[in-house]
């Protein structure tokens, strides 16, 4: 079981980008994730009338490491760990360290 998942709201630690608030798009692999408006880098497009691509520079969203970023808290108002525990009916979800809330409402 993933700690970090796709449509997760998360908390940039370090880098450029720190302190900044996301959504995860997408995971590359396992441990890579592209989140919403952070790591972004200009790339030139080569315009292509064929497809209706305009060219010029677009802002892309870049893949960030999961050890990164962590998943924001709404509570606590900060970023938190996050472990996996198994309910007593057997199902498995996502709590927070410090506070033992679960993620997975």
């Amino acid at each position: 079981m993933e700690k970090i998942r796709k449509g997760d709201e998360v908390i940039v630690l370090t880098g450029k980008d720190k302190g900044k608030r996301g959504s995860v798009l997408r995971r590359v692999d396992a441990d890579y994730v592209v989140v919403e408006g952070v790591n972004r880098a200009k790339k030139h497009v080569r315009p292509n009338p064929v497809s209706g691509v305009v060219g010029g520079i677009v802002e892309k969203d870049m893949p960030i490491h999961i050890s990164n970023i962590a998943l924001f808290d709404a509570k606590a108002g900060k970023g938190g760990r996050v472990a996996i525990k198994k309910l007593d009916d057997g199902r498995m979800v996502r709590v927070f360290k410090a506070t033992g809330e679960v993620v997975d409402a």
